[in-house]
C-alpha cells in the first residue's frame, strides 16, 4: 500500500489516471500493474468520448496480445454472442462518441467490418495461423499504438 500523502489534487489526478493490473498463473508472466503508455494516460478520462477510451484500452489488449505469438500466428478476433465467425485484425477505429470499429477478412478472405457500440464490446482475442505462409506476420497492435503515440505527439 502507498502511505505517500498526496495534495486533493494529486490524489484527484491519480483517480483520473488509467490503471492496468493482471494476475496470471504462470509465474513468469509479469503481474500486478501494467506500464499504460503515455499517450493514453496525458488526457484524463472524463475528457475522452467513451469511443476513443474503448479503442484506446482494446489497441492495448491487441499490442499486449501479439506480444505472445510466435512467428506463425497473427491476431483475430472472434466474436462473442453471435455466429459471426472470426476476423483477421488489419485495422481499427472509432466514431466519436460511441463506436469502435473492427476492419479485416473472415477465414475465406471475405473483407469485413464490425461496427459496435462501446456497450456491446465484447470480443475474444484469438491467434490465428499466418494469412500468408513465409511472410513476417502482421502485427497491428503495435501499429496501433505507435498511431496513438504519433496521434499524442501532434498535440504535444
Amino acid at each position: 500500500m502507498d502511505n505517500k500523502i498526496r495534495t486533493a489534487a494529486e490524489a484527484a489526478e491519480a483517480d483520473a489516471l488509467p490503471r492496468m493490473f493482471e494476475t496470471h498463473t504462470d509465474p513468469d508472466r509479469k503481474a500486478g500493474a501494467q506500464e499504460v503508455p503515455e499517450a493514453v494516460t496525458r488526457k484524463p478520462v472524463n475528457q475522452k468520448s467513451p469511443a476513443q477510451w474503448a479503442y484506446e484500452r482494446t489497441v492495448l489488449y491487441l499490442k499486449k496480445f501479439e506480444e505472445q505469438l510466435d512467428n506463425e500466428h497473427e491476431l483475430a478476433m472472434g466474436f462473442t454472442g453471435g455466429d459471426a465467425g472470426v476476423l483477421r485484425i488489419e485495422g481499427m477505429g472509432y466514431f466519436d462518441p460511441d463506436i469502435v470499429t473492427f476492419y479485416g477478412t473472415d477465414p475465406a478472405g471475405g473483407r469485413t467490418q464490425l461496427v459496435q457500440h462501446v456497450s456491446q464490446l465484447n470480443v475474444m482475442l484469438r491467434a490465428l495461423p499466418k494469412a500468408v505462409e513465409g511472410k513476417a506476420p502482421n502485427r497491428i497492435g503495435f501499429r496501433l499504438v505507435q498511431d496513438l503515440e504519433d496521434a499524442d505527439q501532434e498535440t504535444t
